[in-house]
């Protein structure tokens, strides 16, 4: 079978909140049946891999109630509506750490969950760090705690189920890395 388009026949959507909606789609397959789609339209989001000029990770622990548990992450938000990634990076960056950063490089992007989800994540690099004494404030509803780790300590995290979520992990394998390139 070469072709693998599935074509949209109906759309509707059947949930809008504040972060997420939920589509239920009718699609045409490769073969001319027909089957559901539940699909879930995210903004999109940004993640940062924060390192200090004394080689730490920044990383904020925040209960994740999907999970029913806290977890230590590296700083991440949803963009906001027209946000450029770049930008949205530094505010989030500042906001849940409290840091600015002198550079900020986009390592990658990535889907989260493209069975269901159409959320991509920017991941950046972000280095020269500076603790601001006025920094931006959380949303209302964040509470974090903010924790500056070695790579060992984040691999350790790692295997504690501590660290626990694809986008950090990435992170902490992507400096794990780059330490190895550099021996």
């Amino acid at each position: 079978m070469n072709k693998l388009d599935e074509k949209t026949i109906k759309s509707e959507e059947i949930f809008s909140g504040k972060i997420v909606s939920l589509h239920l789609q009718e699609v045409e397959l490769p073969n001319g049946k027909t089957s559901k789609r539940e699909i879930i339209k995210h903004p999109g989001a940004v993640a940062i891999i924060a390192v200090t000029n004394e080689n730490k990770i920044i990383m904020v622990e925040q209960y994740r109630k999907a999970l029913e548990r806290a977890i230590v992450e590296i700083p991440a938000g949803k963009l906001e509506k027209g946000e450029e990634p770049a930008s949205c990076a530094r505010r989030e960056l500042e906001e849940e750490t409290g840091y600015e950063c002198e550079s900020l490089e986009l390592l990658t992007s990535f889907y989260t969950s493209p069975g269901f989800a159409d959320e991509i994540v920017h991941v950046f690099l972000a280095k020269g760090l500076t603790k601001k004494e006025n920094s931006a404030a959380l949303d209302e509803d964040e509470f974090v705690n903010l924790e500056e780790l070695t790579l060992e300590e984040a691999l350790q995290y790692v295997k504690e189920q501590k660290i626990y979520d694809a986008k950090t992990i990435y992170a902490v394998q992507y400096l794990q890395l780059q330490e190895a390139l550099k021996k």
